[in-house]
């Protein structure tokens, strides 16, 4: 990751643990896809739950590091919009 934005020299990392915050989006962005892989997996394999929960958290590990970035954008744009004055 850049230390700041090349277009608008936006700095992306504020402080340690400034995308801590980027956690809880990760986990909303992450709750809805996994459920529908669970769902799926459970209607169609005919698996006892708790193998469809751990086949369909092994399907997801791919989309991780995606959804990580996508995460730390969202948390960014949220802390621009209420605190715009820390954006240098």
């Amino acid at each position: 990751m850049h230390a700041n934005c090349p277009v608008c020299g936006l700095r992306f990392v504020r402080e340690p643990g400034y995308f801590v915050g980027a956690m809880y989006f990760s986990y909303l962005l992450s709750i809805p896809p996994v459920f529908l892989l669970v769902l799926l997996l459970w209607r169609l394999t005919g698996w006892r739950y708790d193998l469809v929960v751990l086949a369909a958290f092994v399907c997801y590990l791919p989309a991780v590091p995606a959804v990580t970035r996508w995460a730390r954008v969202i948390w960014m744009y949220v802390d621009q919009h209420f605190d715009p004055e820390r954006s240098t």
